[in-house]
């Protein structure tokens, strides 16, 4: 029940080919996400995240600045350190080596956020109709 942040295929990042400057976990000047120190089975220290809450900001060569969001509510497990120092994870290996962010959901609230989750093929569907919208 935990819950892996990643880029989506159709972000601008990945499909435009892009090169990815740097990352920052730093969202404000008192919050930085490199800061979360998590500890014991019931993962205290945890940040808490809602679903708005900045996890990083993704800077490309191009000066375009892109904020990345948790999208989901829960505590904040581990943010990806390898990408601040290979930046280039994130387009090389996005759903793999090159995740953002791991978060928790309340148990209580697991099942009604993977319930409201679309499947690969409704992903799919999706993209095509934004795509022939576009067009």
């Amino acid at each position: 029940r935990i819950c892996v942040i990643t880029l989506a295929e159709a972000h601008p990042l990945l499909q435009s080919g892009k090169t990815i400057k740097n990352i920052n976990y730093q969202i404000s000047a008192n919050c930085s996400r490199l800061q979360n120190k998590v500890s014991g089975k019931s993962k205290r220290g945890a940040q808490f995240l809602t679903e708005l809450a900045p996890l990083c900001r993704i800077s490309s060569s191009d000066g375009e600045e892109y904020t990345i969001y948790s999208c989901i509510r829960g505590r904040l497990i581990e943010v990806n350190e390898n990408i601040l120092n290979n930046p280039a994870l994130l387009q090389e290996k996005p759903s793999t080596e090159g995740y953002i962010a791991v978060v928790l959901p309340k148990f209580e609230e697991s099942k009604s956020i993977t319930q409201g989750l679309l499947t690969q093929k409704e992903y799919e569907e999706v993209l095509l109709k934004r795509r022939s919208s576009a067009s």
